[in-house]
């Protein structure tokens, strides 16, 4: 909730992490709504989550401003008025008086706003980590819990009070547990093509569920949920679909749940006792840049080698006079690069971003050549689509899937 939200200044991350603690905690988030500064409508969202609910999460506007309405709408819901918690206004001052709050600056009397509670309602006393308490209000026999829009405030009062309420009042123990499969190479289409008969089969039991999640130059993510009555069993039923799915998939999956593309990239060079040389120009060192984040890097990786002038190509790599947007080119970059680096494998991006077209090739036409521990050199043509930073973020992704491609462990007997 927040006009800053709905104006686009501010990035709704709040809601996120809220939506996966409710899920680790066993219960399921249905609708999430984000309302401006007002408390007519905020009062009127309310009403609507209540009738379809029973538990409300509100997040944000409990500060001392005149923006922040939470606790006038909540108490609008509820029928009632606002009363002064005196524990909580001690508590507030007590936090400017040791410098806990304001900086060491003086309280302001509208911080008094914050100890305002809708009559009936129960302010979380601990953990306080700012001067906006928690609040904890019945509407009947269900209820919303405000908590404030800080991040780390938000946290830590869900974390330590509002889930332990939740979970009391839901009654019967459930935990929720989710896989999240990455793939690369495939539409969305064309995942929901693979996965047909198994979406069916799922679909007529309801548990577990699947979901794709398109994540742009992360490829596209095919998230496992389990709900059972504990954690064991509900992972055990992720990772019974989840092995079935990597069969239906195969190597498009590259990875699970944090496991990025250069992970897998890595997994496969260091199983294969190899190492790695880049030479890259339409990626400006994309590459280099994401391996090098994996940790221990510099057991494969050897380095990267940015040719973006045509000349450093001709002159460095041993790249043949001519076009450099080419397979010949990206052939000869990946074996200097090889060459140059003492590396057992050379990987070579080469391209067009855009905006305009280059020796003769159209904007997202990219070259990928590869250079085996075997000497054997290739080239594979691509044509991907953005501008042109999507283009040069999907040449990257593209370049180290090919990798890992070629990398495949052999079959098993």
């Amino acid at each position: 909730m927040g006009t800053e939200l709905l104006l686009g200044q501010i990035v709704d991350t709040n809601s996120a992490w809220l939506g996966e603690q409710l899920a680790l905690a066993g219960m399921q988030a249905h609708f999430q709504t984000t309302v401006g500064d007002n408390p007519g409508r905020i009062a009127a969202a309310l009403r609507i989550a209540l009738d379809r609910s029973d538990a409300v999460v509100v997040c944000g506007g409990l500060g001392p401003t005149h923006d922040d309405v939470t606790r006038d709408a909540i108490a609008a819901v509820m029928g009632v008025d606002l009363v002064l918690d005196e524990a909580v206004a001690a508590r507030i001052e007590a936090m400017f008086a040791t410098g806990r709050a304001g900086r060491g600056h003086r309280m302001a009397l509208n911080n008094l706003r914050q100890a305002e509670v809708p009559r009936g309602a129960t302010a979380i006393a601990e953990p306080q980590p700012g001067t906006a308490p928690g609040l904890i209000c019945p509407v009947g026999d269900k209820v919303i819990c405000a908590v404030p829009g800080v991040p780390h405030e938000m946290r830590r009062i869900f974390a330590e009070a509002v889930a332990p309420e939740l979970v009391r009042r839901a009654g019967a123990p459930a935990a929720i547990h989710s896989r999240t499969l990455r793939t690369w190479g495939e539409s969305e289409s064309g995942l929901a093509e693979l996965l047909a008969s198994r979406i069916a089969a799922l679909d007529a039991v309801g548990n577990p569920t699947l979901a794709f999640l398109a994540s742009g130059i992360e490829g596209l993510k095919v998230r496992v949920t389990a709900k059972a009555p504990d954690v064991s069993t509900a992972v055990a039923l992720a990772a019974g679909e989840e092995t079935r799915l990597r069969e239906l998939l195969g190597e498009l999956v590259f990875g699970a749940d944090d496991e990025t593309m250069e992970h897998a990239v890595a997994t496969r060079l260091l199983g294969a006792g190899l190492t790695l040389g880049l030479a890259e120009s339409v990626t400006g060192g994309l590459m280099g840049s994401r391996l090098t984040d994996v940790v221990g890097a510099s057991a494969f990786f050897r380095g990267s080698i940015v040719c973006y002038d045509r000349s450093v190509k001709f002159d460095l790599l041993g790249v043949p006079k001519g076009p450099v947007v080419s397979a010949a080119a990206a052939r000869a970059m990946a074996g200097g690069a090889r060459r140059l680096l003492g590396a057992d494998v050379g990987l070579a991006v080469t391209g067009v971003a855009g905006p305009d077209r280059q020796d003769g090739q159209p904007v997202g036409t990219v070259f990928v050549g590869l250079a085996d521990h075997r000497g054997a050199l290739d080239a594979v043509e691509l044509h991907l689509p953005g501008d042109r930073r999507r283009v040069r973020e999907f040449a990257a992704i593209s370049a180290m899937n090919l990798l890992r491609l070629r990398l495949r462990p052999p079959a098993k007997a």
